[in-house]
């Protein structure tokens, strides 16, 4: 529960700083609820329809299950709706709830990504499908994975420049002293001991018709 309040507040604090970013108050944010750790959504439906001028976008922080069915409950009241969603989300499993429901559910989803498009062509997906392939024939490749293959990558390359005196101390030293890695992912990568995030870029897709995430800029 710590983990899910944590994300939510870290999406609204994002907004916000958009928000402000655009000389807009963020005092003009709505925020819906839904029970947490379910797919009851209606006291967030009733809140948007009840709204005399509703937004023309919504930022969901949310599991796939409960932004699935609100966009079900939500997509024929206000058919211009667009939906955007943290990479929390399950990228795949909300493209498939959404792609079951047919076609018009897919439209004006946005999922915003901490690793470029698995549709794309940087060096790193190039080698991350191949790997896939190779030992999970079959399988269909999707953000979580990637992100895993990004960060063994990260992890092995520190393994490299540790040498043969490894220690746990010497391995966090030298995932510490990471800077401007190139990974083939169009931006660099880098750690420090105040620093742990790696990756600072985020990624925008965007669902088509088919179900498919296509890669859109987000400036």
């Amino acid at each position: 529960m710590f983990l899910m309040m944590h994300l939510v507040r870290r999406g609204f604090s994002g907004v916000a700083k958009a928000f402000r970013s655009l000389g807009l108050a963020d005092t003009s944010i709505v925020r819906f609820n839904y029970k947490r750790n379910t797919v009851d959504v209606d006291e967030a439906v009733n809140q948007l329809r009840a709204m005399k001028n509703p937004p023309k976008a919504i930022v969901m922080v949310a599991t796939y299950r409960a932004a699935a069915k609100f966009i079900e409950k939500t997509r024929d009241l206000f058919p211009g709706m667009i939906y955007t969603n943290m990479s929390i989300v399950g990228a795949t499993a909300l493209a498939q709830e959404l792609s079951l429901l047919g076609p018009r559910f897919t439209e004006n989803v946005i999922v915003t990504q901490a690793v470029p498009a698995v549709s794309g062509y940087s060096n790193t997906v190039l080698e991350f499908k191949t790997a896939l392939a190779a030992s999970s024939p079959g399988e269909v490749p999707d953000y979580i994975s990637l992100e895993g293959f990004i960060a063994a990558n990260l992890l092995i390359d520190a393994l490299k420049r540790c040498g043969p005196q490894l220690d746990t101390e010497r391995l966090v030293e030298t995932l510490e002293s990471s800077r401007k890695l190139d990974m083939g992912l169009g931006v660099s990568l880098g750690l420090s001991r105040g620093d742990h995030q790696a990756l600072h870029k985020v990624w925008g897709t965007q669902l088509d018709k088919s179900g498919s995430y296509q890669p859109i800029e987000l400036e």
